[in-house]
């Protein structure tokens, strides 16, 4: 039977980097990803990132992420935000279902990620696995694969404590700027299905 051993250093690392992100806001959007009309303003939506587990209470990690309507065309769209397309979960805590799914049972990810503080039931380890999502880069963090987005994140998690002003273009490299990966501009959402991801 795989085991998964998970360093304490570990799970300190990964809460520090998702709780150094609540809060935070994403306003960069100067196209729109369908038609690459100008857009303007439309409002800021509040989306959950992560749920984690601190002192036995649970504690959702929200960001802002500004919304803009295109000129052009009138899609409603978000700006550059650390989210895969169609999902409702900052995409480090899809990198970790992913990386670790690679060598256990979906049900043992979620226990594992239970056991790291961060809250992701067993259906949606299995949904994220089978998506059609870009390679997780990995490190070997003491004997566990580790994806790279949550140690960049880790890195720039400082800085934030720190009170410095991280740019949210930064977040955004730090995980692999995920909402760079979106429909073909042929192909887009229906607007029912964008408003209801973003509810």
């Amino acid at each position: 039977m795989n085991q998964l051993l998970i360093p304490p250093m570990a799970c300190d690392l990964i809460q520090d980097a998702l709780s150094s992100l609540d809060g935070m806001e994403f306003t960069d959007g100067r196209r729109c990803p369908f038609c690459d009309g100008p857009v303007q303003g439309y409002d800021t939506k509040t989306k959950r990132f992560a749920t984690v587990r601190e002192a036995g209470a649970d504690r959702e990690i929200r960001i802002r992420v500004r919304r803009f309507t295109c000129r052009v065309c009138g899609t409603l769209c978000s700006a550059d935000e650390p989210f895969y397309p169609g999902t409702r979960m900052g995409s480090p805590v899809i990198d970790l279902c992913r990386t670790f799914s690679r060598s256990i049972p979906f049900h043992r990810t979620a226990k594992a990620l239970e056991t790291m503080g961060i809250l992701v039931d067993r259906k949606s380890c299995r949904n994220f696995s089978s998506r059609n999502f870009p390679e997780v880069r990995t490190v070997d963090f003491y004997g566990m694969p580790l994806p790279f987005s949550v140690l960049s994140l880790s890195s720039l998690s400082a800085k934030i404590r720190e009170g410095t002003r991280v740019p949210g273009g930064e977040v955004l490299a730090a995980c692999g700027f995920p909402s760079a990966y979106r429909a073909p501009a042929d192909r887009p959402s229906p607007p029912e299905e964008r408003d209801e991801r973003d509810e």
